[in-house]
């Protein structure tokens, strides 16, 4: 059974102009709080989508908003919060599905 916590955003603010992607996030991305925070950092800029971990050690993401604040959450993802090492991020540009929460998957 898929846990998931949920924290809903502005979703209804994101206008027309909605773009998605994929990202992988590798480095010492896992056991540092990065999903949450990435959670908590995609919640404040209106994205919605999900965040889990990958079986390989790397962060997973699917994020949807506005090319705008999308830009902005990579930027972050790029960086990571305090005690995570972010050695790459690879993104792929994605159709959007509608999501209109961003979640963490168990």
């Amino acid at each position: 059974m898929k846990k998931e916590l949920k924290i809903s955003g502005d979703a209804e603010g994101q206008g027309g102009n909605i773009s998605a992607f994929y990202a992988l996030v590798r480095g010492r991305v896992q056991g540092v709080g990065f999903r949450y925070s990435a959670q908590r950092e995609a919640v404040r800029l209106a994205v919605s989508g999900w965040v889990r971990n990958g079986r390989d050690g790397n962060v997973e993401v699917w994020a949807e908003g506005e090319s705008e604040k999308l830009d902005l959450f990579l930027d972050w993802l790029r960086e990571g919060p305090q005690y995570s090492r972010v050695d790459s991020v690879r993104r792929d540009i994605m159709e959007p599905k509608g999501y209109r929460d961003f979640i963490i998957e168990h």
